[in-house]
């Protein structure tokens, strides 16, 4: 691709799946994927990946795609959140805790979650449905401490830290913050 020419895409099909694969000089190393529709994942690769190279790691991200779609799904069942809830509740309160309403939202973009503690509820982002179990449990133990601590003070932090994942969970979701900002530069 000559130097100055904005990115190409072309479409492909794999699968189940529409491939709309984009190539773009600004991104250097990684091949990333997104799920645009139920139907097409947009596939983000370098200007200089091989065709092979990028439909092998395709192959790899359409894989993942499926079993986070997979996991989505069940988690939109049976009150998962809910379940989780209560299990981290017995585990780390102690059962104490008592709340009217602990859900999904979708108009979360900045947070991963939220508590009101006085209203009882606890508002999770939908983007933690396809984060790894362990990063949801501990922003749901975050939001649980709220109902005790409404502050980010020591005694708030203390008993987040009973997560035993905590400090593992708080780097995944730096990360990804520092991931979905990079995202939107392109």
């Amino acid at each position: 691709m000559p130097p100055g020419k904005p990115a190409t895409s072309r479409v492909i099909e794999r699968g189940r799946w529409t491939l709309r694969i984009v190539r773009s000089r600004r991104r250097r190393k990684t091949i990333r994927s997104e799920v645009i529709d139920e139907a097409t994942l947009e596939i983000r690769a370098p200007w200089h990946c091989s065709e092979g190279e990028i439909l092998r790691v395709a192959d790899v991200l359409i894989a993942k795609t499926e079993r986070n779609l997979a996991q989505r799904a069940s988690r939109e069942q049976d009150g998962f959140l809910e379940e989780r809830a209560r299990l981290l509740n017995e585990r780390h309160f102690g059962g104490k805790l008592r709340w009217r309403q602990v859900r999904f939202v979708t108009n979360q973009r900045k947070r991963f979650g939220s508590c009101s503690p006085s209203r009882g509820t606890i508002r999770i982002s939908d983007r933690l449905r396809s984060a790894p179990l362990f990063v949801l449990d501990y922003v749901l133990v975050h939001e649980l401490a709220h109902m005790i601590e409404p502050n980010h003070s020591a005694a708030f932090w203390k008993l987040v830290n009973r997560f035993p994942k905590a400090e593992r969970a708080r780097g995944y979701l730096m990360a990804w913050q520092q991931l979905q900002h990079e995202q939107e530069e392109e």
